[in-house]
C-alpha cells in the first residue's frame, strides 16, 4: 500500500476516534436545548476554525459550478442531521443503528451509479462484515436481550425519515468524489470542507428556526458553550476535513465503512468509566468490526480498488505531491 493511501486510512481511523469520543461528550450536554440550532452553531464553529487555513489558500471563493455542488452537499448534511434529530425521539436506538449501518452500502450503490466505484463482491462482503459487527455491538449495548432487539425493530414514519437522512449522508461522499473527478471543486480539502459547512450550517439553521424556538439558546451555560466549541472544532470541522482529505483517495464506500468504527471507541470509553459493563458479549461485534477494517486496508493495496473507472480521474490534491505511479491511476 502506498503512503498516500495509508495516510488516508489513518485519517479515517483518527476521524472514527474523534467521533467515538464525541458521542460521550454529546451525552454531557443538558437536555432541553434546541438540537438543530446547536448543530447549526457547531457547523459555524467548525467553519470559523478553518478560517486560518482558508486565508492561506488562493482559491477562497467557489465558482458557479462549485457553489451548486456545495449547495447540494450542504443539503445532504442538513437532511441527515435534520432527520436524525427529528427521529431521535420517535424511533428506537436499535432502529437508528440498523438504518445507519446501511450508509456504506448506499454509498456503494450510489458510487456505481455515478461511476466512482468498481463493482466488487469482496467489498460488499467487507461491508456486510462491518455491518454485522456494528449490530453486534448494538446488541451488546442492549444487554444481549434478543427479545428487546426484535421488539425494537419496525418500519414507520420515523424510520422512513431517518433512512432518507442516511441517503443524504451516503450521497455526500459520492457527490464529492464525482465532482472532484470533473474538476468542479477545489483541489484543497479545507476549501471543500469550509464551504460545505457554511452552506450546510445555513440550511440546518433555517430548519431549526422553523422547528425550534430561538429563545432556547438563551439557556446556554458556560459548560454548554465549551462543549459546543469542542464539538464544533473537532467532531464537526475536524471530522469533515479528514473525510474530505481521505475521501479523495478512498472510494466512497471504503471511506463510509469507517462509520462502523466509532462504536468501538465508545465501547472502550464505557469500559473505562463503567468497568462493570465489561462482558464477553461485546467481543463478537468488536472483532468483526476490527476484521472488516483490516480487510478494507488490505484491499486498498490493490490499485484497482482505489482508481476510478476510465474517464473519471480524480484531480490530485495539493496537500501533498503524489508519486507518479499513484497519479497514473487517477488516485489522489
Amino acid at each position: 500500500m502506498d503512503r498516500g493511501t495509508m495516510r488516508a486510512h489513518l485519517e479515517m481511523l483518527l476521524r472514527a476516534v474523534i467521533l467515538g469520543l464525541s458521542f460521550t461528550v454529546v451525552g454531557l450536554t443538558r437536555e432541553g436545548l434546541p438540537p438543530l440550532l446547536l448543530t447549526a452553531l457547531r457547523f459555524a464553529v467548525g467553519a470559523v476554525a478553518l478560517l486560518p487555513l482558508m486565508r492561506r489558500t488562493p482559491e477562497r471563493l467557489p465558482g458557479m459550478a462549485a457553489l451548486a455542488v456545495y449547495s447540494v452537499l450542504g443539503l445532504c448534511q442538513a437532511a441527515f442531521f435534520g432527520a436524525m434529530f427529528w427521529a431521535a425521539h420517535r424511533i428506537s436506538a436499535l432502529s437508528m443503528t440498523v438504518l445507519y449501518v446501511s450508509v456504506p452500502f448506499l454509498a456503494y450503490c450510489f458510487g456505481l451509479g455515478f461511476r466512482v466505484e468498481h463493482p466488487s463482491g469482496r467489498l460488499l462482503g467487507i461491508l456486510a462484515l462491518g455491518a454485522c459487527g456494528s449490530l453486534g455491538i448494538s446488541w451488546a449495548e442492549s444487554g444481549g436481550r434478543l427479545a428487546g432487539v426484535q421488539g425494537g425493530l419496525h418500519l414507520g414514519a420515523g424510520e422512513t425519515v431517518f433512512f432518507a437522512g442516511c441517503l443524504g449522508l451516503a450521497l455526500y461522499s459520492v457527490l464529492t468524489r464525482w465532482a472532484l473527478s470533473r474538476r468542479w471543486l477545489s483541489e484543497r480539502a479545507v476549501v471543500r470542507t469550509f464551504w460545505s459547512l457554511v452552506i450546510g450550517g445555513v440550511l440546518v439553521g433555517a430548519l431549526g428556526l422553523i422547528e425550534e424556538k430561538l429563545q432556547g439558546l438563551a439557556d446556554l451555560k458556560l459548560s454548554d458553550v465549551l462543549l459546543l466549541a469542542y464539538l464544533g472544532v473537532f467532531s464537526t470541522g475536524g471530522t469533515f476535513w479528514l473525510m474530505q482529505r481521505a475521501g479523495a483517495v478512498l472510494t466512497p464506500a471504503a471511506a463510509s465503512a469507517y462509520s462502523y468504527a466509532p462504536p468501538i471507541v465508545s465501547m472502550l470509553v464505557l469500559f473505562v468509566t463503567e468497568p462493570q459493563s465489561i462482558s464477553w458479549r461485546w467481543l463478537p461485534g468488536a472483532v468483526l468490526v476490527v476484521l472488516a477494517i483490516a480487510l478494507l486496508q488490505r484491499r486498498s493495496a490493490d490499485p484497482k480498488s482505489r482508481s476510478l473507472p476510465a474517464g473519471h480521474a480524480t484531480t490530485p490534491d495539493s496537500r501533498s505531491a503524489a508519486p507518479s505511479s499513484i497519479r497514473s491511476t487517477g488516485v489522489r
